[in-house]
């Protein structure tokens, strides 16, 4: 058998030290000789992760600027799907509100 202790995770360094375990445990996991300890290191990381880690849901210009990024896009690209290019320049700094959003958002 092996010599780990699992503890509870209550710090980032706890958190990064069970991603390390949990990521050697799946490579050498063939003959599933690790499947306990991966289920109990996998609840712990992420209940952890799910009180501590909170990532808040970006808003919708963050969102069409990361996309616009991620797909190599300049603002003129978006004429199609938002307006003129004074609209365009608008929404991008946040001083309208892009058409196809709700008002509730």
């Amino acid at each position: 058998m092996h010599d780990v202790t699992i503890k509870p995770i209550r710090t980032a360094a706890d958190l990064e030290w069970a991603k390390r375990r949990l990521e050697d445990m799946l490579r050498d996991n063939f003959t599933g000789k690790y499947d306990d300890e991966i289920e109990v290191l996998s609840t712990l990381t992420e209940n952890f992760e799910n009180n501590h880690c909170r990532v808040d849901a970006p808003t919708p210009i963050a969102a069409i600027r990361f996309r616009m990024e991620e797909l190599g896009l300049t603002p003129r690209q978006l004429e199609p799907f938002i307006g003129s290019r004074a609209r365009v320049s608008e929404v991008l700094i946040g001083k309208r509100r892009p058409l196809f959003f709700s008002a509730s958002e």
